[in-house]
């Protein structure tokens, strides 16, 4: 069953810091079964505040997002993220 993992930019606190993990991040999925389905693209935001950016990451079940996002490659790279902006991650599972 698809898992999906949705990353919303809500701001961005240190853009250097950002810039760091949005140029080391693409690596830290090579090895994993994951479709990046959007990535920063167009957006409208129909009911709330619309977030900086939106990211939707598709991977075969929970097991594998978990296994990406657990990864010693994602750790080293996820703390530019951490300085960089404050995000919501939630992980969805396909019905």
């Amino acid at each position: 069953m698809p898992t999906y993992v949705i990353f919303t930019r809500e701001i961005t606190t240190d853009q250097s810091s950002l810039d760091k993990y949005m140029e080391n991040v693409r690596p830290t999925l090579d090895g994993h079964s994951v479709k990046v389905l959007s990535a920063y693209g167009s957006q409208q935001a129909l009911e709330g505040q619309e977030p900086e950016g939106v990211v939707l990451l598709e991977f075969p079940s929970k097991a594998d997002a978990l296994a990406w996002y657990h990864s010693p490659d994602y750790a080293d790279v996820v703390k530019y993220r951490f300085q960089g902006a404050r995000y919501r991650v939630v992980m969805v599972d396909s019905n």
